[in-house]
């Protein structure tokens, strides 16, 4: 049998990791609100360079480190995300606007004395591009009505800023993921597959034609600690 070729050391990257109670799909609005130092130097970091960090979910610990505690832990596979929008409403408070980009998987991790972690990371290949077959067309057209519903709320930045794919298993099945009020184990389980018609076949057994499928949370995902903005 042919074993995945090993990843070379020069093809990772370090990523500042942002651990959170949540999975972050590519495409998906995140918006945070964030006063730990950790974060705040690290967003500091983000403008100066220009970059953006990474998103990862907590298997174990808080989103915000109280003293004593032990360190947090978190899944080997997380999402980039870029910068789209920042303020500052006070001194120590900053609210971020920041977008799904890829998924990454983690070769190795540090936390710095400042207690934020960095990772050397990987990016994972864009998955195929698979039509949606017909048996799952109701997914699509389902979530066209979903999109219609939520992009009609004010949002201070667009809650999803390229043209809907509704055809695509990959970009359908993302924003089934993201907007499913799912128990966080099994939103990591359909993050990590990569093969978008296997995601997508999963969350059709979830969302059958002929039964009201599951009311979708029109709030992209926030945390105690990192509260989503008010006007989000």
């Amino acid at each position: 049998m042919n074993s995945a070729p090993t990843p070379s050391p020069a093809s990772w990257t370090e990523l500042p990791l942002f651990p959170l109670g949540t999975v972050l799909f590519p495409g998906a609005l995140l918006p945070l609100q964030l006063f730990e130092l950790r974060y705040l130097h690290m967003i500091g970091e983000c403008e100066r360079q220009g970059s953006g960090f990474g998103v990862v979910t907590l298997t174990q610990g808080r989103e915000v480190h109280r003293p004593g505690e032990a360190a947090e832990q978190f899944e080997a596979m997380g999402t980039r995300v870029q910068i789209e929008r920042i303020e500052r409403p006070q001194p120590g408070l900053v609210m971020v606007w920041c977008r799904g980009v890829e998924k990454f998987s983690i070769q190795a991790t540090q936390q710095r004395s400042n207690g934020m972690w960095t990772g050397q990371v990987q990016a994972l290949p864009p998955e195929p591009a698979v039509q949606v077959p017909e048996d799952l067309q109701h997914l699509s057209a389902h979530m066209h009505d979903i999109l219609t519903q939520v992009s009609e709320q004010a949002s201070v930045v667009p809650h999803w800023a390229e043209a809907w794919r509704l055809q695509d298993c990959s970009w359908l099945s993302h924003r089934w993921g993201e907007l499913l009020p799912l128990p966080l184990q099994m939103k990591y389980r359909l993050f990590a597959l990569q093969e978008p018609l296997m995601r997508l076949e999963l969350i059709g057994d979830m969302v059958a034609p002929s039964e009201r499928a599951p009311q979708p949370s029109a709030t992209p995902p926030g945390s105690p600690g990192q509260k989503p903005p008010a006007n989000s």
